[in-house]
């Protein structure tokens, strides 16, 4: 069963990968009129030899020394515009098919969950987008293209021999079927140390992310030796895994060498025992095949190293397509329901969750509505996190229902459900783009008047004027110019600019100093103003005006009320208050 699986998929990935190269079909032919003109070009020049050595060398005829060189360049003129078509033509067909590939895998992983993104590494995705799809560029624009030139030459050779003398032409061709064998298994080889070099690399690619971001912190703990180390021991062992394809492929070209050179030494022993015994047998005939035969070794030759960057290439494609056939967990509505621009009533009805096998949340029955502030609170890796990110379906529910308005939020359009939601996350997260693009993120029609508005709601604006460029300002990677405070700043122009009417504050200020807080705080104050919110906060202080506090234990709600309510109760949110008091305190 999990053979024919494999097979059907293979055959899948093999229709697309056709696809792909039909939807270029004009310039591909094109290429193949240019090979076809490389290939009668090349199987003519056998020809000219018999003439060449029985009219000139031999018969002395003075007409055909005119005519010959006169063909010679014709022939070598056909043959060099053959090589730019094709060289040109499928270059660009393997590029623009690299693109799209390029194009669809990026626009695969984009569409897939935040789940996908945690279970991969950031590297090793990049390492696919560009490592791998290298490998398969190589393999369309080089070993392609050679393999159809040469099969269109072998073609045009092995009828000229034919005509030329077909009992020499059939010895010499028998031994093509047994280079069959070793080329296919030196092949499999190749491709099976090809897929684990890109895997590798992949590793590799993860590797360097993590500890270039992480450098600060690399460096603190004084592990540069360590992390060299690590480094050193990845390098050596896509080493390894580099001699283990070169042997393969090194061990391929000799065989196929030494098959040749027994083709060719049948040829002169067969072919110098007819022109010693038979008189009509002349040397420019015997020469003209023997160039022919040449000619044709030539590309069969090839046909190991073809094989060798085909099987690269495929690996690489299996490794692409293991990304864009995943299925992506968060399903869209087929015919989905409609969402007005308004307030909107939130409601949980015996909502669960689980990361794999574990319960993170269960029992969660809860209405939010309009305009109420929700402060969500309690001990790490409770399931606080976890609740919000149900809200835009970053996962789904596995028990239970998120209705918004009374509709389930699976029927809604994802990007329609995600128009309605703004979030401020702990670490701001800013790209490296100017302060206009990021504050105009999700909103590219923003005029200037509207984002200087929302920078100054956020209380951003004063600093943003001190850039020399202003707005135009580069912020660098993950916004590296700006303090933690103004990156904070900067997110919440974003969410304000947005204007979306659920707004998702997960520990917005938790990474902050005192006195950037303080500043943030007012910026938040401004954000809220109207919408529905949900807070999850690890100070205490800054939630204690909320409509409602939620206290979450383990994946459920075991308290709820407003801040001098549960404080009466000396239950779990007393608890947590005393702690945090008696801390702030100290």
């Amino acid at each position: 069963m999990k053979s024919h699986v494999k097979r059907f998929q293979v055959r899948n990935r093999h229709r697309r990968l056709y696809t792909l190269i039909k939807e270029n079909w004009g310039r591909l032919a094109l290429a193949m009129f240019g090979m076809l003109l490389m290939a009668g070009a090349k199987g003519a020049i056998p020809l000219m030899v018999r003439p060449v050595l029985d009219d000139i060398f031999v018969n002395k005829d003075e007409k055909m020394l005119l005519v010959i060189p006169v063909a010679v360049v014709v022939l070598f003129l056909i043959q060099g515009i053959g090589r730019f078509m094709q060289e040109y033509f499928m270059t660009y067909v393997g590029q623009k098919i690299i693109k799209d590939l390029r194009d669809s895998l990026y626009h695969h992983i984009m569409e897939l969950p935040i789940s996908f993104f945690h279970a991969e590494k950031t590297g090793a995705l990049m390492s696919r987008i560009t490592f791998d799809v290298n490998i398969i560029k190589t393999m369309v624009s080089s070993a392609v293209t050679a393999a159809l030139r040469d099969f269109f030459t072998v073609i045009a050779l092995i009828g000229v021999i034919f005509y030329l003398d077909w009992q020499l032409a059939t010895g010499a061709i028998l031994i093509l079927p047994i280079a069959y064998y070793p080329v296919v298994w030196f092949g499999k080889k190749v491709r099976k140390a090809s897929t684990g070099i890109q895997e590798t690399m992949g590793d590799l690619s993860a590797f360097l992310h993590e500890t270039f971001a992480g450098n600060k912190i690399v460096k603190a703990f004084g592990m540069e030796k360590a992390e060299k180390q690590r480094f050193y021991q990845k390098t050596e062992r896509v080493l390894q895994l580099e001699i283990r394809q070169a042997l393969a492929r090194s061990m391929s070209s000799p065989v196929m060498e030494f098959l040749a050179g027994v083709g060719i030494a049948f040829i002169i022993w067969y072919g110098g025992h007819k022109v010693i015994h038979n008189p009509a047998y002349t040397p420019g005939m015997f020469f003209g095949f023997m160039t022919a035969v040449l000619l044709l070794y030539d590309p069969v030759k090839k046909v190991a190293n073809l094989n060798n960057a085909l099987q690269e290439g495929m690996a690489a494609v299996d490794r692409i397509f293991d990304i864009i056939e995943r299925e992506p967990d968060i399903v869209e509505a087929k015919n989905p329901a409609p969402l007005a621009r308004t307030p909107h009533t939130l409601r949980f009805e015996n909502v669960g969750f689980k990361y794999e096998s574990s319960m993170v949340l269960q029992g969660i029955n809860l209405e939010i509505k309009p305009g109420e502030v929700i402060a969500l609170v309690g001990m790490s890796g409770g399931g606080k996190t976890t609740l919000v990110n149900l809200i835009p379906r970053f996962y789904d529910v596995v028990e239970g229902a998120i209705k918004i308005d009374g509709v389930d939020i699976r029927k809604v359009a994802l990007s329609r459900l995600r128009r309605e939601i703004a979030v401020v996350t702990q670490e701001p997260i800013l790209f490296n783009n100017t302060v206009r693009s990021n504050i105009a993120y999700g909103q590219p029609e923003a005029t200037d008047d509207q984002i200087r508005k929302a920078a100054e709601a956020a209380y951003a604006w004063d600093f943003i004027q001190g850039f020399d460029k202003g707005l135009d300002t580069t912020i660098g990677e993950l916004g590296a110019r700006l303090s933690g405070g103004e990156k904070q700043r900067m997110c919440i122009a974003r969410a304000i600019l947005k204007d979306a009417p659920i707004l998702i504050l997960d520990e917005a200020t938790s990474a902050l100093d005192t006195e950037a807080e303080r500043v943030v705080q007012k910026a938040l104050e401004n954000l809220m103003e109207g919408r529905t919110c949900f807070v999850i906060a690890h100070r205490l202080s800054t939630i204690m005006h909320a409509d409602r506090i939620l206290v979450i234990v383990d994946g459920q709600v075991v308290e709820e009320g407003a801040h001098a309510e549960l404080l009466e109760k000396k239950g779990a949110y007393h608890k947590l208050y005393s702690m945090q008091f008696r801390e702030d305190k100290v």
